[in-house]
Parts: C-alpha cells; structure tokens; sequence
C-alpha cells in the first residue's frame, strides 16, 4: 500500500507540471481514495478531497477522459468510464466556441454552451486532459492550443 501511495503523489508531481496542474492533481486525489476505498457518493468524495463543486467536476472530466471513472447512480468509481457522451459532447461544444470566440470567460461560456456548470467543469476537465485549451490571465480566458 506505500508503494501505491508514493507512486500516486509521483504521479500527481508529474501532473502539477501542467498548465491544469491543479486539474490533473485533484484528478489524482480522487483516484487514490477511489482506490482506496472503492466506490463512494459525491458527498463523501468531497469530504475526503476537500475539493469545491467546481474542482470535483473537472477533476472527474480529466478521469473520464482518461477512461478511468464511472457513475452507477450516485456511486462513482474506478472503471472503464460511461461519461463519455455526456462529457464529450459538452467539450465539443466548449471547444467550438473557444474556437470562434478566441479569448472567452467561463461565464460566457457556459452561456453560449446552455449546459450548468457541472456540466461546464467537467467538460473543462476533459479538455484540459486532451491539453487543448489553456487558461489565460485573471479574471481566466480560455483559448485553444
């Protein structure tokens, strides 16, 4: 078990070299504690990770993308993923409007797009897996690669 836990943090320092670091590591945290624990709820995976909505869901967009998390009802866990759909489509529609827009706010993405913002960050996190996208400047834009 301390093999896997310091080839875990390995990974996730690998992870934080990223322009998503924080994307990838939170990622990492939850595949650790579903791997530790097998499957939880939302709930009880944000009370382990102490992660926010918006952290949770484009960490679990950057594990689906990998094909590595699945919901069965409320239940996610670490399988080939069935979020696909769901995921991919939204980031096909982020990606298209990035790609019309050029420097857009998350505000107005998720305006154009007409998804909520589950939905909007874990299409975030799918495309930050493929490295697709980068964030730039505070308030963030995002433009393609």
């Amino acid at each position: 078990m301390e093999n896997l836990i310091l080839l875990n943090c390995e990974v996730g320092l690998f992870l934080m070299s990223t322009k998503f670091k924080r994307i990838g590591y939170n990622a990492g945290k939850i595949w650790s504690i579903l791997n530790e624990k097998g499957p939880l709820t939302k709930s009880v995976l944000l009370k382990y990770t102490k992660l926010s909505n918006y952290e949770f869901y484009s960490a679990v967009g950057w594990l689906a993308r990998e094909n590595k998390i699945t919901l069965d009802n409320e239940y996610y866990k670490l399988d080939t993923t069935n979020l696909t759909p769901e995921i991919g489509t939204n980031a096909g529609k982020i990606w298209k409007i990035i790609d019309i827009w050029d420097d857009v706010e998350i505000s107005t993405i998720k305006k154009l797009a007409a998804i909520n913002e589950k939905d909007l960050y874990s299409a975030i996190g799918w495309l930050a897996r493929e490295d697709k996208i980068y964030p730039n400047g505070n308030p963030p834009k995002f433009r393609l690669k």
